[in-house]
C-alpha cells in the first residue's frame, strides 16, 4: 500500500511541476509580448528559448527517450544563461543610463539606482527560474 502511495505522489507531484511550468512557460512569453520585448535581436533570445523549451516539453510529454531529455536539459541551461544575460543586459542600461543624468555619482551609487531602474533589472531572472522548475520535472521523470 505504501508503494502505491508514493507512486500516487510521485506523479501528483509531476503534474504539479509540469503544470507550474506550462504556466510560467505561457505567463512569461506573454508578458514579453505584451511588454514588446521583441524589437531587437537581443530582446528575441527570451522568447527564443522559451518558444524552443515549450516544443520540446510538448514532445517529451508523449515520447520521453533520453535524446529528447539531453535536448530539453540544454535548452534548461541556455535558458538559465539567457537570464543570467538578461540581468547583465538590464543592469548595464539602467546604469548607462544613471550615469548619464548623475555623472558625479559613485559606482556604488549608480549601482543602487540601476537596481530600480527603468528596465526591471532582476526581471530576467524568471527565465532562472523557469529552467530550475524544468529540471525539477527533468528529475522527477527519472523517478517514474
Amino acid at each position: 500500500m505504501s508503494k502505491l502511495k508514493d507512486k500516487i505522489d510521485q506523479f501528483r507531484l509531476r503534474q504539479v511541476i509540469l503544470t507550474a511550468l506550462l504556466f510560467l512557460l505561457f505567463g512569461t512569453a506573454l508578458e514579453l509580448y505584451l511588454l514588446e520585448h521583441y524589437e531587437g535581436a537581443q530582446q528575441l533570445i527570451p522568447l527564443l528559448c522559451i518558444g524552443t523549451a515549450f516544443l520540446v516539453l510538448f514532445f517529451l510529454f508523449f515520447r520521453r527517450t533520453r535524446i529528447l531529455k539531453g535536448l530539453f536539459k540544454l535548452v534548461l541551461v541556455l535558458t538559465a544563461m539567457s537570464g543570467f544575460y538578461g540581468t547583465f543586459l538590464h543592469l548595464q542600461a539602467n546604469y548607462e543610463f544613471e550615469l548619464e543624468m548623475r555623472p558625479t555619482a559613485t559606482n556604488w551609487a549608480l549601482l543602487e539606482e540601476s537596481m530600480s531602474g527603468a528596465l526591471p533589472a532582476l526581471a530576467p531572472c524568471s527565465m532562472i527560474v523557469l529552467a530550475l522548475i524544468g529540471y525539477s520535472y527533468l528529475l522527477l521523470l527519472k523517478h517514474k
